[in-house]
């Protein structure tokens, strides 16, 4: 009985050995994998500041301001005006739809309360 406990023992062992090797290499490629993502999204996000200074760099007003005179008479560029505004009372908002089918079919709610307070 004793050697069969051994063996058994053994087996164990040797089972437990090597789900803890395939544990190991799994949890170094996913490590790795990770490191891998982290170093991508420091990477964008260095692209993404970039990106943004640029930007900031490109919208800079006097730069506009400096584009839009040398261009004023290929683009026909013209001036602002309070005239060239309107007035909020001429703005049309779309109709708002009412749910009709709620409104003709209107349930009686105080019946029913009634009804409830009556009986013991």
């Amino acid at each position: 009985m004793r050697p069969a406990i051994y063996v058994l023992s053994f087996i164990a062992v040797l089972a437990l050995g090597f789900w803890a090797y395939r544990e190991h290499y799994q949890t170094r490629d996913a490590l790795r994998e990770l490191n891998g993502l982290q170093a991508e999204i420091a990477g964008l996000r260095e692209a993404l500041a970039l990106q943004r200074a640029e930007w900031a760099y490109l919208n800079r007003p006097d730069r506009l301001r400096e584009l839009s005179g040398l261009n004023f008479d290929r683009l026909g560029l013209l001036p602002l005006e309070p005239g060239q505004f309107g007035e909020i009372a001429t703005v049309t908002y779309p109709a708002m739809e009412l749910p009709l089918a709620d409104i003709e079919n209107p349930v009686s709610v105080i019946g029913e309360q009634n009804a409830e307070a009556s009986q013991p």
